[in-house]
C-alpha cells in the first residue's frame, strides 16, 4: 500500500490461514482473499493495522483473527463486526468435483426429497421439472414431460447433480442385462445392506405395512443368491421367468436400482457397429431402386423417403460408442424398432459390454 505518511513511503502485510495437509484449500482461498480486502480498506480508512501497538497475542486484530478462527472450525463461517461502519461476513462453501455427464438417455434418480428444499423463489424450469424426477423417466422423456426446452432441463438437473441431489441411472428395461461386480462381496458380508435392500425392494401394498425395524419379505440370504444369478447375456425377462417364485415377492425395477446404486450390479450395454464402407452404397442403391419402381405413385415414393432418411440418420451411431439406449432416445423409437432398422444394413455387429 503506497502512501507518503508511512515511514518507507509504503504499508505491507499478509494474510496466511495454515490448512491441515489433506484438507482442501479451494474454499479457504476466497476467504483470504476477502480477508485480506478488508484489513486494506480498515487500513486506508482509519490506520487499522499500522496503530495497531498492542502488545502480542492481544489488541483488536488478534480478537478478530481468533474468532475468525474459532467460528471458521466450528460454523464454518462467521460475522464479525469490526467498528461502526465495516462487518466481517465470510463462509466456507464446499467445492463439489465437476458432475458427470448428462446425456438424454441417463435416468436421475433424487437422493433427496427434493420438494421439501424447493420454494417460490426458484427457478421456474427447476419447479416444472421436479415432478418428473422419479427414477423411471429419462432426461429427455422429462423435458418432454415437462414441455421445456432441453437445454435448460439438463441446465437444471446438472445442477442438481452438481450439489449430490442426484444419482444418474440406466433405463430400465425387461430386454436388459445385468451383471455382478466384485463389489458384490460386500453385500453378502454385509448384514444391514441386506435388510435395507429388503425393505426398499419391498412392493407397494407391503411397503406401507413394513416399519424400519421389520424384516422385509424376502431374507438376505435369497437376497444374495437372486443377486447372484445375474450374469451377461441374460435379459431381465428371461431371469424373471426362471426366478418368478422369489421375484413375484419384490418389485423387479427396484431390485435391480439398489444394486446399481450400491455398486455391485453393472448395466451390459448393446453396441451396433458397421465394419464395412460399402454397406451404405449398397443401401442407397437398394432405396433409389424402390423409388423407382414406385415412381408412378406418388403416395408410396413419400414412405421411401422417409425410410431413406432414417436410415441415413441411424448411420451417424454404427461407430461403436453409442448404445441402444441412447440411439433409441436420440432417434425416439423402440428397441425393437431399432432392431428392425438394422435389419438394412449388411454388416452391422453387435457388441456387449
Amino acid at each position: 500500500m503506497p502512501s507518503p505518511s508511512y515511514h518507507r513511503n509504503a504499508y505491507t502485510f499478509s494474510i496466511a490461514l495454515v490448512l491441515d495437509a489433506s484438507t482442501p484449500f479451494a474454499s479457504y482461498a476466497t476467504v483470504t482473499i476477502k480477508l485480506a480486502s478488508l484489513l486494506q480498506t480498515l487500513e486506508e480508512q482509519s490506520r487499522f493495522l499500522s496503530r495497531d501497538a498492542s502488545a502480542p497475542n492481544t489488541g483488536k486484530l488478534y480478537a478478530l483473527c481468533e474468532i475468525l478462527l474459532e467460528d471458521l472450525n466450528n460454523y464454518s463461517e462467521s460475522m464479525i463486526p469490526v467498528d461502526e461502519s465495516n462487518t466481517l461476513n465470510v463462509k466456507l462453501f464446499p467445492i463439489y468435483p465437476p458432475p458427470p455427464p448428462l446425456y438424454p438417455h441417463h435416468v436421475p434418480l433424487s437422493t433427496v426429497r427434493l420438494e421439501s428444499l424447493t420454494d417460490p423463489n426458484w427457478d421456474l424450469t427447476m419447479l416444472t421439472v421436479l415432478p418428473h424426477i422419479n427414477g423411471i423417466n429419462s432426461v429427455k422423456q422429462i423435458s418432454l414431460l415437462a414441455d421445456a426446452d432441453y437445454k435448460l432441463v439438463r441446465k437444471a438437473l446438472e445442477h442438481l447433480l452438481y450439489y449430490g441431489c442426484l444419482l444418474l441411472l440406466d433405463i430400465f428395461s425387461f430386454n436388459a442385462s445385468y451383471a455382478p461386480t466384485a463389489e458384490l462381496v460386500s453385500f453378502v458380508e454385509d448384514v444391514d445392506m441386506q435388510d435395507e435392500c429388503a425393505r426398499y425392494v419391498a412392493l407397494p401394498s407391503m411397503e406401507g405395512d413394513l416399519e424400519r425395524s421389520q424384516p422385509g419379505p424376502i431374507s438376505g440370504f435369497e437376497l444374495v443368491e437372486l443377486y447372484l444369478k445375474l450374469r451377461q447375456g441374460q435379459t431381465v425377462k428371461s431371469y424373471y421367468i426362471e426366478n418368478s417364485t422369489i421375484m413375484d415377492k419384490i418389485d423387479v425395477r427396484r431390485f435391480i436400482t439398489f444394486g446399481v446404486i450400491k455398486g455391485f450390479l453393472y448395466r451390459v450395454h448393446r453396441y451396433a457397429i458397421a465394419t464395412s464402407k460399402t454397406s451404405r452404397r449398397r443401401r442407397e442403391h437398394k432405396i433409389q431402386s424402390k423409388q423407382k419402381a414406385n415412381a408412378s405413385a406418388v403416395a408410396e415414393i413419400r414412405p421411401d423417403k422417409i425410410e431413406a432418411d432414417s436410415l441415413l440418420g441411424l448411420e451417424k451411431f454404427l461407430d461403436g460408442t453409442h448404445c441402444f439406449d441412447e440411439i433409441c432416445t436420440e432417434l425416439m423409437i423402440s428397441e425393437q424398432e431399432l432392431l428392425g432398422r438394422l435389419k438394412s444394413f449388411d454388416d452391422v455387429h453387435f457388441i456387449c459390454r
